[in-house]
């Protein structure tokens, strides 16, 4: 299976699990247990990142660039790396962008893309897909500022999918399969929008 559908994306979502390509295009569906989750309220920016942020080095802006910054996660991060963000993933949640419900929060300097990241929104929870950065700091600066929405926001569930070293440093724990589907069935049904204003 090489493609998929919004609607086959959004049951999936709804469901508890989400698509991945393989190195030869196809694409497989997931449901980790145990699955991780960064609690929303527990969230506080590192004591390094705060000068970082007091000097606004970074423009931030949401949904400018969607495919954009799609493209920039896939790129290789190391010599052989391989990508699970296929062209037909990047068709598919393209088009969810389109209809509101998958964003992007991004970061500049002097006018250039340099970081950001990217996820799906459905009622009060929001899917985590991936980020990247060409300037240090700029990814964790744009999820600073997805955090800040979320909160604003009233949303009440930031999925991360797998527990790695990456999500650890942003307060990501792991919780049964079981209760990542009550959170998620409550998140869902309420009726939280993700709007992307101007920079918290």
């Amino acid at each position: 299976m090489s493609k998929i559908t919004i609607e086959e994306l959004l049951y999936g979502y709804t469901n508890g699990i989400f698509p991945m390509a393989e190195a030869d295009g196809t694409i497989y569906w997931y449901s980790p247990d145990p699955r991780a989750i960064i609690p929303i309220e527990n969230y506080k920016p590192s004591k390094s990142l705060r000068p970082v942020l007091n000097k606004n080095t970074f423009e931030i802006r949401y949904n400018t660039c969607f495919r954009a910054v799609m493209q920039s996660c896939a790129k290789p991060r190391y010599e052989n790396d391989e990508t699970w963000i296929s062209g037909d993933i990047i068709e598919v949640y393209s088009e969810l962008h389109s209809k509101g419900l998958a964003h992007s929060v991004e970061a500049f300097l002097e006018g250039k893309l340099v970081g950001g990241l990217y996820g799906v929104s459905i009622g009060s929870a929001f899917f985590g897909e991936s980020m990247f950065y060409t300037h240090p700091n700029a990814s964790k600066v744009a999820f600073h500022y997805l955090i800040e929405k979320l909160k604003t926001q009233k949303f009440t569930l930031l999925d991360t999918q797998f527990i790695n070293d990456n999500v650890l440093r942003y307060g990501a724990i792991e919780i049964s399969k079981e209760s990542y589907l009550k959170k998620l069935n409550s998140a869902i049904r309420k009726r939280t929008r993700f709007i992307p204003l101007e920079k918290n």
